[in-house]
């Protein structure tokens, strides 16, 4: 367990703070190389201070993960820093909550932008290294409950939550046959930094999720990381909903 990810090299977008920096802590402090991405330039530099403080190999760079040639970047920059790339995980995302009958047109193309369109192109710039490199890997997207449950103002975000697991099923077809496995994880209610802004989230949520509490962002980080390691290469197409159960009877807060 400690050193599983040794001679492996992740891009981990969106991961500045939250979920995504403790995915990217873990796998530097567990003998991997983390190329650490977020659009917030401060955060990114800071979060890759802390793991290298840890004693991870974790090189920073901020920038928009919807930006196709910023992708290519991740993934040319990844390469050119630690030799090679082998996980990627598309972390990165947005929520803009709006009632459906007053949607904006710009609404739905920021998370559109950044939800599908950033999480399609880091999957196939990173696969066409996994490629040429031929030695295969892992990709990770991330969804939510919202694309398992209908939830007040999230269709747009819900939509592009649901389409994430299909593109994973769909790139098994793809990708299978170049050892690159592809999964996704879809977290419930989890306390970061961003909900907790919100007044007694954490004690709001622990009343309707049956095991009693909200998730904690290792609670995500342990699914993503067991996608994305050596112990589950057979695993592909897959979504593990990481809830406390609350998808089982969805009770809204």
């Amino acid at each position: 367990m400690e050193n599983r990810f040794t001679n492996q090299t992740a891009i981990v977008t969106g991961a500045g703070q939250g979920i995504g920096f403790e995915i990217a802590r873990q796998i530097a402090t567990q003998g991997g190389n983390v190329l650490l991405n977020d659009l917030d330039a401060a955060l990114a530099n800071r979060a890759a201070k802390v793991i290298t403080a840890l004693g991870g190999r974790c090189h920073a760079m901020p920038g928009d993960a919807s930006d196709i040639d910023f992708i290519q970047s991740m993934v040319d920059e990844a390469v050119k820093k630690f030799g090679f790339v082998t996980i990627a995980i598309a972390n990165a995302g947005v929520t803009i909550y709006g009632d459906f009958l007053t949607y904006q047109p710009e609404a739905l193309q920021g998370v559109l932008g950044l939800n599908i369109s950033g999480s399609f192109f880091l999957a196939q710039k990173a696969s066409l290294q996994m490629k040429k490199q031929g030695s295969g890997g892992s990709i990770l997207f991330m969804s939510s409950v919202t694309g398992h449950q209908a939830f007040k103002n999230l269709a747009a975000y819900g939509m592009t939550k649901a389409a994430l697991e299909m593109l994973a099923k769909s790139l098994v077809v793809e990708l299978a046959g170049l050892n690159i496995s592809i999964n996704t994880v879809a977290p419930g209610a989890t306390i970061t930094e961003r909900t907790m802004e919100e007044k007694d989230y954490d004690k709001i949520w622990a009343r309707v999720i049956p095991a009693g509490r909200a998730c904690t962002v290792e609670d995500i980080a342990n699914a993503a990381l067991f996608l994305v390691s050596p112990a589950s290469r057979q695993i592909t197409g897959q979504t593990i909903v990481v809830d406390g159960g609350w998808t089982v009877i969805s009770p809204a807060p």
